[in-house]
């Protein structure tokens, strides 16, 4: 012990070190997905970019993410030692977690104070500095604080080690859990100093204070901890003897060289058989790493399109209301609740079967259920699209019509004829070139200009029209609502803790975002009368509230305020998104679990962290691929972006499948335990080159091309 662990702290057979590393653990992962599942709703509502950047700097980011582990790794074992690399780069982290949590607080350059930022380089900037940070942080704690966990148990521990684990990873799910749960509902509360936004600053500022709790709680233990000094990295090792494989074989290309049996032989000047080998092990499993990326590449856009596609559809569950980024809960409960079954039942029952459900076997269903998932996400997407309204193209314009006058109009807009009711509106919007006349029987004519790709609203008031501009359909699952007062005298309207400010007769006012629930509108004015008007509103609708000239202040006001509806809120439940997030967990588990276990069962007991680092770098490879396409597909339709990745992976699958067919299983013990037994016959070979070097410059070239054409003969036999 370098630094003298206390040996008497110890409870119920555990080192106490480990309980400060478990809370440590807990807080760090509660502190990456909290603020992850929050991340592409803060690129799309707060910095306004649209789905496909916001879906590329999402998967940027993890790929740094999963990019920064071998970064770790390697100063770990080759200078720092777990403890401090553990330990600096988590001050970096938190610095990261408090940045971001500052770059989404509109106030800071909200000079004129109207709620939206002024100087959105700044909110750009920070963001990007922040998520850096996190990404070398949490991926270069990423291989440290497991196997640091692992280095304060003795050797006699290893039923508590294993146990350790176990609750190691616990801990993480717990904490990417509640944090997923957490972080959006503090997301969806209002603040700020001068205006109420949606609350970005909580949502990434728990996360911070998490992340400063990690981080303190890891130092308290330091006094009781067993830190090794760092011994090499055999990550770099490897790098090294393949560099030299190669290097080597290049300067032997010509044919007067004798061949090798494989080219990992060439480093055989520099590096011991064994070590050899070993690397020949694991390049044969890194070879059928090759197409496991696009796994992860759809794996992945849980966070980002499936949140996205969440976003306009209800999360009306009945007993609560569930956020658009909650929707990734699913795959940790699905997780706890399918790991079990899989291991103790369906895998038990394959194998009653008679069927030979082998490792290989397993990732590639896995990776078939992936393309299904994505499959079920393409057939939502095709409803969803069929509830969105129709907007106009470049080159069209639609309108709808209110009648604020006292009596049954008969309409004729272009070739539309229809009939208006008193203070009602027709029920859909009609579409028109840049020009619409508009008649109104009696020989009243008006002739209307419209703006190429616009939506309107025309109101037909006594003395001619009032035309306005609609938005288009409300985001964050809000309700974009506004009233048309066509009472005799200037009205006020709030509701909650947000005033539209004061509308005169027969004028429209501004729209405002109003929650999905029972919602209380105040009218009032200047003499102090006022109505209380309700209305139940669901997500992503937007209604237009006529307050007609017969509107009085009485027990019954309500009833004469009539509501237009411009858009219909989101009517494809959110429910139907858990047969895909079903499958991709499904996915999930005999794809990834499987494939680390494949992975370390033909490793060399060595060279984990190197398979290790391979796995890593395919979920980085993968996300790397889903910003390629984001930005390079020209698809206009995000159900065919969908079934695009599902036809990629069902590609990669049948690939995979082929490269798995001609893959001979191995046991790295038994070959160890070969080159074991070789190992006195490979020594006493080095002492007697030794003392070649110790002779004379002539004789030590006569026994180099003697020992150099029978080692050609062994190669040959």
């Amino acid at each position: 012990h370098l630094d003298g662990r206390f040996d008497a702290a110890v409870v119920c057979g555990y080192p106490i070190s480990i309980f400060f590393i478990v809370v440590n653990e807990f807080c760090e992962r509660f502190s990456y997905y909290g603020m992850r599942a929050v991340l592409v709703l803060y690129f799309k509502y707060f910095l306004r970019w649209d789905d496909d950047f916001a879906t590329t700097i999402y998967h940027t980011f993890v790929a740094l993410c999963y990019l920064t582990p071998i970064l770790g790794a390697i100063v770990a074992d080759s200078w720092l030692g777990k403890f401090k690399t553990i330990v600096y780069l988590s001050i970096v982290y938190t610095l990261g977690q408090i940045i971001m949590a500052v770059s989404a607080i509109h106030d800071i350059t909200d000079t004129n104070k109207d709620g939206t930022p002024d100087n959105m380089t700044v909110h750009v900037a920070l963001s990007m500095v922040g998520l850096m940070l996190i990404a070398l942080g949490t991926g270069g704690i990423k291989p440290c604080v497991a196997a640091f966990g692992g280095d304060q148990f003795e050797d006699h521990q290893e039923k508590q080690r294993s146990t350790f684990f176990s609750i190691f990873y616990l801990s993480i799910n717990a904490g990417s859990l509640l944090s997923t749960v957490i972080t959006p509902i503090l997301r969806a509360q209002e603040c700020g100093i001068h205006t109420q936004q949606k609350c970005y600053p909580l949502a990434f500022g728990v996360p911070a204070a998490l992340m400063v709790v990690a981080l303190i709680v890891f130092i308290v233990g330091s006094g009781m901890y067993n830190k090794t000094a760092p011994q090499g990295n055999i990550m770099v090792k490897v790098c090294k003897c393949i560099g030299f494989a190669v290097k080597n074989r290049f300067r032997h290309r010509s044919s007067q060289y004798p061949k090798k049996e494989h080219w990992m032989d060439w480093a055989e000047d520099k590096y011991d058989k064994l070590l050899i080998a070993q690397v020949k092990m694991v390049l044969k499993v890194l070879f059928l790493y090759i197409p496991l990326p696009m796994f992860w590449a759809l794996f992945d856009q849980q966070g980002s399109r499936w949140t996205l596609q969440a976003t306009t559809m209800d999360g009306d569950f009945g007993v609560l209301i569930i956020q658009p980024d909650q929707m990734q809960t699913v795959n940790p409960i699905l997780i706890l609740i399918l790991v079990p079954i899989v291991d103790s039942l369906i895998y038990p029952l394959i194998s009653k079967c008679k069927l030979n459900f082998s490792p290989l076997r397993r990732m590639t269903v896995g990776m078939f259920l992936a393309a299904m998932a994505f499959v079920a996400a393409g057939l939502v997407q095709i409803q969803i699209d069929q509830t969105l309204p129709k907007f106009p193209s470049s080159t069209e314009s639609q309108v709808k019509f209110i009648n604020m006058v006292n009596r049954r109009l008969d309409v004729r807009a272009g070739t539309h004829q229809f009939t208006l009711e008193p203070f009602t509106a027709n029920d859909d919007y009609l579409t028109f070139e840049q020009i619409v006349d508009l008649n109104l029987g009696s020989n009243v004519t008006y002739v209307k200009s419209l703006q190429d790709g616009s939506r309107n609203t025309m109101v037909i008031v006594q003395d001619g029209g009032r035309t306005t501009t609609f938005i288009p359909k409300p985001e964050q699952g809000a309700n974009a609502i506004r009233f048309f007062n066509g009472f005799d005298s200037a009205l006020n309207v709030t509701v909650g803790n947000q005033d539209y400010g004061e509308t005169v007769p027969n004028n429209m006012s501004t729209y405002v975002d109003v929650p999905q629930g029972d919602a209380q509108f105040r009218i009032w004015n200047s003499a102090g009368q006022e109505c209380v008007y309700s209305q139940k509103l669901g997500f992503g609708s937007s209604y237009t509230l006529i307050i007609p000239p017969t509107f009085t202040y009485d027990q019954n006001c309500s009833q004469s305020i009539r509501p237009v509806m411009n858009i219909g809120q989101n009517s494809f439940h959110m429910a139907w998104q858990i047969p895909q997030y079903f499958l991709i967990t499904a996915g999930e588990v005999v794809f990834s679990v499987t494939g680390l276990e494949f992975s370390y069962s033909q490793a060399p007991s060595n060279m984990k962290s190197v398979l290790q680092a391979g796995w890593l770098l395919t979920v980085a490879v993968g996300n790397i691929i889903v910003l390629i396409v984001a930005e390079a597909a020209t698809l206009s339709e995000q159900w065919a972006e969908y079934i695009l990745f599902a036809s990629l992976l069902v590609v990669v699958c049948f690939v995979f499948a082929f490269m798995a067919y001609f893959y001979t299983y191995i046991d790295p013990t038994k070959i160890e335990a070969e080159f074991a037994q070789k190992e006195p016959e490979e020594k006493g070979k080095r002492k007697s080159l030794e003392m070649v070097k110790k002779m004379d410059p002539v004789d030590r070239l006569d026994d180099d091309s003697s020992s150099s054409s029978s080692s050609d003969n062994e190669e040959k036999m």
